[in-house]
């Protein structure tokens, strides 16, 4: 059994379960999804809960006692978390991520483990990538207001462009630790893409519509989408995924996005700066094939 502990918002959550899923393909084992976490946010984050439910994935809820941690705390009261972090053969079942980019070890890891981290990385799950085309498809038919867009999508050659804000700027701990992509980084991935495909009609994407519309309307042909509602951010997801080429901010959201889109001939433009902390080393983040400026 594979366990994998599920954090942040939906973007976050789909890196988590590629990880273990690939991982549990390749050990013929179970996957388990531990929701713990959405039961104990601190008062200065941003509210998360469960979101891979619109998706066929292959996975099951974990129950409190098949996590490690939760055993040992069983059976070692409240030092049970603190002894798996120091002691080795604990570590051994609870593996939590090391650092932001790739770790190779992940990859060779034995059954019967609980991975905790955000595992931001396609090597994670390269191998598995039609595998998790197939499981992040979605469960439900989108509706009329989506559905027409959708149909304006493929009949343009269309370029998704998403713009993060929220709690990118209301959350003061998470705009220190994020911050949001620069007006310059867009007019220069507008200017690459513009150089690269013809005739492009701009769909853009964002928590902040309003902001959009005052900050964006240099841009050109342009439809900004503001039918979905936090509760179905998946359906902005989903027609993101059906745009022909990407720009995404420092979002996983807008990651998966551009990754979900088959067009082999794609172009998709990311921005060098992910996060405010440069030390922060993201270069297993971007997939070779996209731009990075």
């Amino acid at each position: 059994m594979i366990i994998v502990k599920l954090m942040g918002g939906i973007g976050n959550q789909m890196f988590q379960y590629a990880a273990a899923r690939r991982l549990a393909h390749f050990r013929r084992t179970e996957l388990k999804l531990d929701i713990s976490s959405f039961n104990n946010i601190a008062p200065i984050d941003t509210l998360r809960k469960y979101e891979l439910g619109v998706f066929n994935i292959r996975a099951h809820f974990a129950a409190s006692y098949d996590i490690p941690q939760v055993r040992i705390a069983a059976l070692f009261g409240k030092y049970g978390i603190l002894l798996t972090h120091k002691l080795p053969f604990l570590r051994r079942y609870h593996i939590v991520e090391k650092h932001y980019h790739f770790d190779q070890d992940i990859l060779t890891l034995h059954d019967n483990v609980c991975l905790e981290g955000y595992w931001q990385s396609e090597r994670y799950f390269a191998d598995t990538a039609d595998i998790l085309r197939k499981e992040f498809t979605f469960k439900t038919i989108a509706d009329d207001s989506n559905l027409q867009v959708a149909e304006k999508i493929s009949r343009a050659e269309s370029v998704s462009l998403h713009i993060r804000r929220g709690d990118y700027v209301s959350n003061t701990a998470t705009s220190s630790y994020h911050g949001t992509c620069s007006l310059e980084y867009y007019r220069a991935a507008v200017q690459a893409i513009t150089a690269r495909a013809d005739t492009v009609h701009f769909f853009l994407f964002s928590d902040d519509a309003e902001w959009v519309r005052k900050n964006m309307a240099w841009i050109g042909p342009m439809t900004v989408i503001d039918i979905n509602g936090p509760d179905k951010a998946y359906e902005d997801m989903r027609l993101m995924s059906l745009c022909k080429h990407h720009i995404i901010a420092n979002s996983s959201f807008s990651w998966w996005g551009a990754w979900l889109s088959t067009n082999p001939h794609k172009i998709v433009i990311a921005p060098k700066k992910w996060f405010n902390n440069d030390s922060i080393d993201t270069r297993d983040l971007i997939p070779q094939t996209w731009t990075r400026i």
